[in-house]
């Protein structure tokens, strides 16, 4: 169970009016235990931990808009009240040096991982979230070249990070499609607007979304992976037996059963993560930055034609002339229709004059051309090949017309004495052996062939296989009268 032993009330510190507080210590807590800006080999100490504190106290507001009330004398009582509640709730650990009796301050597990999301929520930390998809290719031919089961675990953790990368940049973009339109709505300001669509594309859209979605994009190195994948699979059933016996021990959480291989299971999880992210991700992340520039493009325009038009209110000037007297409203009137009246020249502002390129029309030739008649070596041509179609085409009612005639009164009859007295006849024989397949049997003439001695020396072939003809007994097709 999660809430058990010290945490009973875990998220109790991230309760009140000084949750904001706690969450930045440990988020700088955090920065300086596990970022590029640690300066301790080891966990810091009590003081160490209240000069952390302190800091973070210095920025981070009270909520509820309530003032301490004289609670905490100063900000390092503050932050060892604050170290107190972490670690009765399971946020930190106290550790004692029996030699020096000394007391260390580190994360516990748990504390850690919470932790570790604070920090990434906050966006301090740089990630380079489009580099899981190159990282997957670049650990699955290594598992290739070295064999080393601990980079297709690799391959297969960064393959996971895919997803959920796809998932929150989509996540954050609905978040700024949605503050954009609350950040418009209270406030009206074009600039400030334009000013946070444009810090979004240069400071998150360029060093992020851009690349994943053109040079580390999934769809082209999807091929590439899934090639890797078919190479691990055509490996030698030594080096795969191999491999599965140090899956099975390093990761035994990973096995099914007994007979389902580990090695496979890995592999197609990673191609299934690849399909589901170039097929359903990409688009879905695709259509979301399409959404979220249209918002911003409409909004931009919008709040610009209301900053244009905000010296033309119409209605103000005729409530205001509304207020006049007579003589004051006529003389107004009678100046406005002179300024109106008057005609004015000017030049045209070259920026509006656009040369645009005058499509060509699409000519269509709908006349209908007479054909003539085909002259005689045309018509005799066709009649020829027509003829040699014929000639050599034999269907399989033919081929059984001609066994019939050949067998007589018989069930039985050996290649040998089938007739020749025709050319007809000779390309029945040619094709006879058909007579042994299932679409015959089918339509009720079933045919049982035995192999015999091979003949040679006939005036029609130089040597052709022999064998047996019989009709089964249950054939029906012998009782039928076949037509004079």
């Amino acid at each position: 169970m999660f809430f058990s032993d010290e945490r009973a009330q875990f998220f109790k510190p991230l309760t009140g009016k000084y949750r904001e507080q706690v969450v930045e210590c440990l988020r700088l807590l955090h920065e300086r235990l596990y970022s590029a800006k640690a300066d301790y080999g080891e966990s810091l100490k009590r003081d160490q931990v209240l000069d952390v504190f302190s800091e973070a106290l210095e920025r981070a507001p009270l909520l509820d808009g309530d003032e301490d009330g004289g609670r905490f004398r100063n900000n390092r009582e503050q932050a060892g009240w604050i170290l107190n509640l972490l670690v009765e709730h399971g946020w930190l650990k106290r550790d004692k040096d029996e030699a020096s009796f000394q007391s260390t301050y580190p994360f516990s597990r748990t504390g850690r991982l919470f932790t570790q999301t604070l920090a990434e929520v906050d966006g301090r930390s740089v990630r380079t979230r489009h580099r899981n998809t190159r990282n997957t290719l670049n650990a699955l031919a290594a598992f290739v070249d070295r064999g080393e089961v601990y980079d297709l675990l690799d391959a297969h953790e960064h393959s996971e990070r895919i997803i959920a990368d796809f998932t929150d940049i989509i996540a954050e973009l609905e978040e700024r499609k949605r503050e954009l339109v609350k950040e418009v709505e209270s406030q009206q300001l074009v600039q400030q607007a334009s000013d946070q669509f444009f810090d979004f594309m240069e400071k998150r859209f360029q060093p992020d979304v851009a690349i994943r979605m053109s040079a580390d994009s999934v769809e082209k190195h999807r091929d590439r992976i899934q090639n890797t994948i078919e190479q691990i699979k055509r490996k030698p059933k030594a080096w795969k037996g191999n491999a599965e016996n140090e899956l099975r021990r390093l990761a035994p959480d990973l096995i099914v059963s007994q007979d389902a291989s580990v090695l496979f299971q890995l592999l197609d999880s990673i191609e299934m993560r690849m399909r589901n992210a170039s097929e359903i991700m990409l688009p879905a992340l695709r259509r979301t930055l399409q959404g979220f520039t249209r918002r911003a493009d409409i909004i931009i325009r919008q709040l610009s034609y209301l900053h244009s038009q905000k010296h033309n209110d119409i209605v103000g000037l005729c409530k205001e002339l509304s207020e006049l007297d007579e003589a004051t409203y006529n003389e107004r009137l009678q100046q406005a229709g002179d300024a109106l009246a008057s005609l004015h020249l000017g030049f045209v502002d070259p920026a509006q004059v656009r040369l645009r390129e005058q499509r060509s029309q699409r000519v269509v030739h709908s006349r209908m051309v007479e054909l003539d008649d085909p002259d005689a070596d045309t018509l005799r041509e066709l009649a020829t090949q027509q003829l040699l179609e014929k000639a050599f085409n034999i269907n399989g009612g033919a081929l059984r017309d001609y066994l019939r005639d050949a067998l007589g009164a018989s069930r039985r009859i050996d290649n040998r004495d089938l007739p020749i007295n025709n050319a007809r006849d000779l390309l029945a024989l040619s094709h006879v052996i058909e007579l042994g397949s299932a679409d015959h049997a089918a339509n009720g003439f079933r045919l049982r062939i035995t192999p015999t001695d091979p003949i040679t020396d006939e005036h029609y072939f130089v040597r052709r296989d022999g064998f047996l003809l019989e009709l089964e007994h249950d054939e029906p097709s012998t009782a039928t009268t076949r037509p004079e």
